[in-house]
Order: structure tokens, then sequence, then C-alpha cells
């Protein structure tokens, strides 16, 4: 009998022990959670932190180079207006590609150049123009069919993001090849023009200003 009572005193004992023991064991895993919690809380920041990163990688997207400052700040000519409009119009209201636009009405490429989709411009500046002997450059303006190849050179027929220019040979419009090279922000064209403001968005086109007209081969 006491046998019975000593087992049934230990039954009793350990039956409210138990709760005790998984109320702190739930506690425990309660806490783990919570530290679980925390620990992610700053995982999350951190993932906040990626996202801006990720801004980062948006704002690669931006405009960059050295010429990109004298593009105006406000108004159709800004690089928001731009966006705004198709390649040959958006060009119109850049002051610094001012010849380019001229030698573009004077081939007739205004239209085919606006309505034109998904489509890459390297365009020259007006300096870029100046480099050629003006006799040349005269001549050239007034020569329609070899303006337009000339033109039609400088177009590649897919929207060419900074990556796409890093080791790239593209079709152009005129059917003849260029190439591309570089890194970063720094990018050339034909081992030869330089590309100053790059990553120009317009509604139907990317634009890349160059510093110098690019040539085709054949």
């Amino acid at each position: 009998m006491n046998t019975r009572i000593r087992r049934t005193a230990v039954a009793l004992a350990a039956a409210a022990v138990l709760p005790l023991a998984l109320s702190a064991c739930s506690g425990g895993d309660s806490d783990s959670a919570t530290s679980d919690s925390s620990s992610k809380a700053p995982a999350t920041a951190s993932d906040d932190g990626t996202s801006g990163s990720g801004d980062s990688a948006a704002t690669a997207d931006e405009p960059f180079g050295s010429a990109c400052s004298a593009v105006p700040k406000n108004g159709a000519g800004s690089f928001d207006g731009m966006a705004q409009d198709p390649v040959a119009t958006a060009a119109s209201h850049n002051p610094a590609l001012s010849t380019l636009v001229t030698a573009v009405k004077k081939a007739g490429l205004v239209d085919t150049l606006n309505s034109a989709q998904n489509i890459t411009v390297f365009a020259p500046t007006n300096d870029a123009f100046a480099k050629i002997p003006k006799a040349t450059l005269d001549k050239v303006l007034n020569d329609k069919a070899e303006l337009t190849k000339i033109l039609t050179y400088h177009v590649v027929g897919k929207r060419l993001t900074p990556k796409d220019l890093e080791n790239g040979s593209f079709d152009t419009l005129e059917t003849s090849k260029l190439t591309t090279s570089g890194s970063g922000e720094s990018y050339t064209v034909n081992d030869s023009a330089k590309v100053v403001c790059g990553n120009v968005r317009t509604a139907n086109a990317d634009v890349h200003i160059i510093d110098s007209v690019l040539m085709p081969t054949s």
C-alpha cells in the first residue's frame, strides 16, 4: 500500500512538473522565434538595402557621360522631354545635335527615324561634324545619297544598352557593321568615336551621343 501511495505521489509530481517543462520549452521556442524574427529584421533592412542597390542598378540605366551636363534640365530638350518624343523630334530639341538634325532633314529621314521602332542611334554632336573640313561637309550635306548612307550607318535596328556596348558588332541600317567596346561609363564606337552622353531614351530609340561622325567602310 505504501508502495502504491509512493507511486501515486511520484506520478502526481511528474504531472505537475511536465506542464512547467513544456511551458519553459515553449517559452524557449518563442524566444528563439523572436530572436529569429529579430535576426530577420536586419535581413529585411538588408533586403531594402539590396533594393537600394537595385536603385543603383536603375541609376546605371540613367544617361551618363561628360556631355550629359550640357543637356537642358527642363523642357522638351531635357532627358525627360526627349523620352516623350520619337528620336528625330527629340534630337531637334537638343541644341548640341542641331547639325545632325539639319542633315537628317536634308536626307529626308525624319519620318523614317520617327516611325521606326526600338532602334539605337549613335548621334554625332555639332563638334563632331565640325571635325570634318567645311568644304567636305558642305559637299556631303548636298549629296543626298551619300548623306543618307552616312546617317543610316549611325542607326542599329535594336535598342542597345551600355552592357551591349561592352564588346559588340552590329548591323546598321546602312547594312554594314559597326563595332563597340568599353565598360562602365567609357565606350567607343569603331575604336574612334567616344560616347560622350550615353543611354539617352526617346520614345522609340536609345541614343548614344558621340564625339565623331562614323563613316561606313563600304
